[in-house]
């Protein structure tokens, strides 16, 4: 695994994240097929918040299952958090919002999310 740093646009929220980058999620749902988010599921305990707390706002919708952390200057939705159905901790990484990797050099899982 390797750690990989990234943040929102406009640089008040920052954080860190290890993982593997084998493969991302490219969710249809509403809101990420609108916003093009690739998403990386990873234990919570493999996130960590760097900078910007008090920059996130947490915007919920559908079944209100994971809280989608936007930044309140920018705009951008850099990560967001929720559990898995056996109820463990997860965040789920916008890879877009990596430092220096080509978001599209990953291969992407499509979801159905609209069927959600």
């Amino acid at each position: 695994m390797k750690t990989y740093t990234g943040g929102c646009h406009c640089g008040n929220v920052r954080f860190e994240a290890e993982m593997e980058l084998d493969k991302v999620i490219s969710c249809n749902c509403s809101n990420c097929g609108k916003r093009g988010l690739l998403l990386k599921f990873i234990p919570e305990e493999q996130f960590k918040l760097l900078k910007g707390e008090e920059s996130l706002k947490d915007y919920r919708f559908n079944k209100m299952h994971i809280a989608h952390m936007v930044c309140t200057n920018c705009g951008l939705e850099p990560f967001g958090k929720g559990s898995k159905p056996d109820g463990s901790k997860m965040a789920a990484i916008n890879i877009r919002c990596l430092d220096d990797i080509d978001p599209t050099s990953v291969p992407a899982e499509k979801v159905d999310g609209k069927s959600y």
